[in-house]
């Protein structure tokens, strides 16, 4: 049996609000939220492009086994599913 409860929504607290740049495009999101969250919340379901037909290539697991949600941060690849945001975080496409 499903119990239906009142929408609790309202009571949920978010961190600060900050800018990052995705491609060079600012992006906002919440601070110690995981850049990953951030990004498909904006839009951004590519995230990198496969090397050998450089068909774009997104999120998958979001926990940090698989590799997919791949980008580039201070000439670094690193997983956006493990990356909290930061404002002012510069993020590329890997």
């Amino acid at each position: 049996m499903i119990r239906l409860v009142p929408n609790q929504a309202g009571q949920i607290r978010r961190s600060e609000r900050v800018t990052f740049t995705f491609d060079g495009m600012p992006v906002e999101g919440h601070s110690g939220e995981s850049l990953v969250s951030a990004l498909l919340r904006a839009g951004h379901l590519s995230l990198r492009h496969a090397p050998n037909d450089n068909a774009p290539r997104g999120a998958f697991c979001c926990m940090g086994l698989c590799q997919e949600c791949a980008v580039v941060i201070h000439g670094q690849i690193v997983e956006a599913c493990r990356t909290d945001v930061t404002a002012g975080l510069v993020v590329d496409r890997a």
